[in-house]
């Protein structure tokens, strides 16, 4: 059947959570803390790094701009939701529903490969320390960064023309709390036989291509740290990527799991709990993944903290 003999859908009902007014509103509340604490987590680290000559280094280079990205990706898809927790006007309008989508998986997709880039500035400063200061340059920081948003940006354009091209008449509720994939392609008026292999084929080159790349990466950095440090510079090595494995196993197995499933089991609340981890609890939670336990970190804020007293006096 044509496209043409469909009445097309305008808008569409983001269902969320639950229809309970009481626990919206405590929803609501817990998300509005969530998104405030990740905003000004990942805000203060950017205006840290700026103003603490002490980590002007590619590593907190790559982590200065993973927070904007941050930033950036949970602002996609928690103002909306918060928007629906509260007022209860859950309609997103299709080209609004289409914009969410290009801009979350955008974010989403070169975050995965800035991860990437961030396992590779750590493999080179373990495993060539002697050589990291040349290979690790401003000019290849540079490469890797814009490299992940050429990436994220083919990815974003791609699936999101793909997926909107589907005819969609009816029914218009999307049970999720943001426009996913898989729930938009569950409410097709035709076979998404293709979307779904396009989808599974981006997902596998995304997410599993930039996971094992990141494995790699971390078998050979163990494998150095091992065969060559002592215990003491082994722990501290160890330290220096602890954080970043705990940020990418969370980050990339809640996406694995959301994406390479078969579509008879989308739409159930185990997927709406599944996506608060990659879109809202990670973002909270990677700030003090990677400061809590960082002795320069802790020094900068420390030393920021003694600048602004003393510019007090």
């Amino acid at each position: 059947m044509s496209r043409g003999n469909y009445t097309m859908v305008t808008e569409f009902i983001l269902v969320g959570f639950s229809d309970v007014p009481a626990l919206q509103y405590f929803l609501f509340a817990i998300f509005l803390c969530i998104f405030i604490i990740s905003l000004s987590a990942h805000m203060f680290l950017i205006v840290l790094y700026r103003f603490s000559t002490n980590l002007h280094t590619p590593m907190y280079f790559f982590l200065a701009n993973f927070s904007l990205l941050e930033i950036c990706y949970i602002s996609t898809v928690t103002p909306k939701m918060l928007v629906n927790l509260l007022s209860g006007d859950k309609i997103i309008t299709f080209h609004g529903c289409a914009s969410q989508m290009y801009c979350f998986l955008l974010l989403g997709s070169t975050e995965c490969y800035m991860l990437v880039a961030m396992g590779y500035d750590r493999y080179n400063a373990i495993c060539h320390p002697l050589t990291y200061n040349s290979i690790v340059n401003t000019g290849t920081c540079l490469k890797l960064i814009v490299g992940s948003w050429i990436i994220g940006f083919m990815v974003a354009t791609i699936q999101t023309s793909i997926t909107f091209s589907l005819p969609f008449c009816g029914p218009n509720k999307i049970n999720h709390f943001y426009c996913d994939i898989p729930p938009i392609m569950a409410l097709a008026c035709t076979d998404t036989q293709f979307n779904e292999i396009a989808t599974f084929i981006i997902v596998i080159c995304l997410i599993v291509g930039a996971f094992m790349l990141t494995v790699i990466t971390y078998v050979k950095i163990i494998w150095t740290i091992v065969k060559h440090h002592s215990a003491t510079g082994t722990m501290k090595a160890f330290s220096t990527c602890t954080s970043h494995i705990i940020v990418v196993t969370i980050f990339f197995g809640s996406g694995s799991v959301m994406y390479l499933r078969p579509k008879s089991s989308y739409g159930t609340n185990v997927d709406k709990f599944m996506s608060l981890m990659y879109t809202i609890i990670a973002p909270l939670l990677t700030p003090f993944i990677y400061s809590l336990r960082n002795t320069d970190v802790k020094f900068a804020v420390k030393k920021l903290i003694c600048n602004l007293k003393n510019a007090q006096l």
